[in-house]
């Protein structure tokens, strides 16, 4: 005596595992996939690279090859300073440290920063915020133009990518990325 069947449910569609996810693609844009074999296993593989900012800046044309160059420098200092607020357990503790130690690789990387901020006008500069939020805690330039304000005033979205594209290129002087002009 045969019951009655049940009718089978349609399963419903799988995510395309090969793409990113519609989700993870409103944070920001990846790079084409590029094909490797994987180390361990020969196994062909295909990775996509997540695009910061900067590298959507120099692949724009927006900003030039030394200015991505400055920022990853900044941005590079900016971590080795310990100035983002990432708190992470040491791996390799020093003998007789306290929590509030500095290593001295981190007050090097600091006085670089502040040298660097200082170039720009300070901190509370236009050049200084932006490349402190930025490029240091790599706020997008939309969050930072609404975070930051003068006079009450937001900046906008224009004017903050202007202020980026300034502060790079006197990044990039800076450090030494760009030779001086002489005036003539």
């Amino acid at each position: 005596m045969g019951g009655k069947r049940k009718a089978r449910r349609a399963a419903p569609p799988r995510e395309d595992l090969s793409r990113p996810s519609t989700w993870r693609l409103q944070h920001g844009a990846f790079s084409e996939p590029i094909r490797e074999a994987d180390p361990e296993t020969g196994t062909p593989v295909l990775h996509r690279r997540a695009v910061d900012t900067l590298g959507l800046m120099l692949a724009n044309g927006t900003i030039t090859p030394e200015m991505h160059e400055a920022g990853a420098i900044f941005r590079t200092l900016f971590r080795a300073a310990a100035l983002d607020g990432i708190a992470t357990s040491q791996l390799i503790r020093l003998a007789g440290a306290t929590h509030g130690d500095v290593s001295n690789r981190q007050l090097d990387a600091r006085r670089r920063v502040a040298e660097a901020l200082d170039a720009l006008g300070g901190h509370d500069s236009p050049g200084g915020s932006c490349a402190w939020f930025v490029i240091g805690l790599e706020f997008s330039v939309r969050e930072w133009a609404m975070r930051q304000g003068w006079a009450g005033r937001p900046v906008h979205g224009p004017v903050a990518q202007g202020i980026l594209v300034a502060a790079l290129g006197m990044l990039a002087k800076h450090f030494g990325l760009t030779p001086r002009q002489r005036a003539a």
